[in-house]
């Protein structure tokens, strides 16, 4: 599995996000690496097409896929509550379920 997390300087919830998904990973007994990806500049946030820090991705895949009309920038991300309660932070669930489908055969 591999387990990659862009973030940006700029927003100030990457380490706990970090810490976050490392957490979920201990509990779930997942030992992959996590990649590590500063994004520093537009073009680099072009390149890797980050729709914000923090974005964790499984194998390639947005936990929390972004719409199509999304812009890559530096900027920082939103995500969501299962209640709908907007968050700078993955949740735990959203990160748990991400890892769990990546582990899951097929």
């Amino acid at each position: 599995m591999k387990v990659e997390f862009l973030f940006w300087k700029g927003c100030p919830s990457h380490d706990v996000a970090l810490e976050r998904l490392r957490q979920v990973m201990a509990e779930e007994g997942i030992n992959s690496p996590v990649e590590i990806v500063e994004i520093e500049t537009e073009e680099g946030a072009r390149a890797a097409h980050f729709v914000g820090s923090p974005t964790i991705r499984i194998d390639g895949q947005d936990i929390d896929p972004p719409d199509e009309e999304a812009i890559y920038g530096l900027t920082c991300r939103v995500y969501h509550h299962e209640d709908g309660r907007a968050t700078p932070l993955p949740t735990h669930n959203l990160i748990r379920q991400a890892l769990l489908a990546a582990c899951e055969p097929g």
